[in-house]
């Protein structure tokens, strides 16, 4: 059994030393970084998953930032620690947060990531979506949480303010 929480201000330390230990050193050297650099998490969508022992297994955080005028949710990192993998908790998380990001009227998501993994929540590559280099462009895969959110979004991505 898995406890899902919004994540505190308590968790942050754990919840860094579970994303260094699921991401490649440096990791806060990758563009994506830069637009979340002084900008405040989406609070209520930023989530942890703990065991009946309250160790950590899961983390999914997302961010503000815009593309133009438009408002653009970032999704990302998530993180399953290594022992857990496979449990489909992952899943459980971007399923919750995403429900919870629409029910907040969120219209749009945008991520960095695998198009395999990512498709199966709906995410799709975006053509004319840029961020900042060196990101693949292969890698940008948005999801509309409203219909026809993406359409005529095109642009650079940027923080938000």
């Amino acid at each position: 059994m898995y406890r899902l929480e919004e994540e505190t201000e308590a968790d942050w330390w754990e919840v860094e030393a579970l994303y260094d230990l699921c991401f490649a050193p440096g990791r806060t050297a990758l563009s994506s970084y830069r637009l979340r650099d002084g900008v405040p998490m989406v609070a209520p969508l930023c989530l942890t998953l703990r065991d009946d022992d309250g160790t950590l297994a899961a983390v999914i955080r997302y961010w503000p930032a815009l593309i133009g005028e438009k408002d653009v949710l970032l999704l990302g990192p998530i993180a399953v620690h290594p022992t857990r993998q496979g449990e489909g908790l992952g899943g459980l998380l971007i399923n919750e947060s995403l429900a919870e990001a629409r029910r907040l009227g969120w219209e749009r998501v945008l991520l960095v990531g695998d198009a395999p993994y990512y498709s199966r929540f709906g995410f799709r590559k975006l053509e004319g979506v840029e961020l900042p280099p060196p990101t693949n462009p292969d890698r940008v895969l948005g999801l509309e949480l409203k219909a026809g959110a993406w359409a005529g979004v095109k642009g650079r991505v940027t923080k938000a303010s």
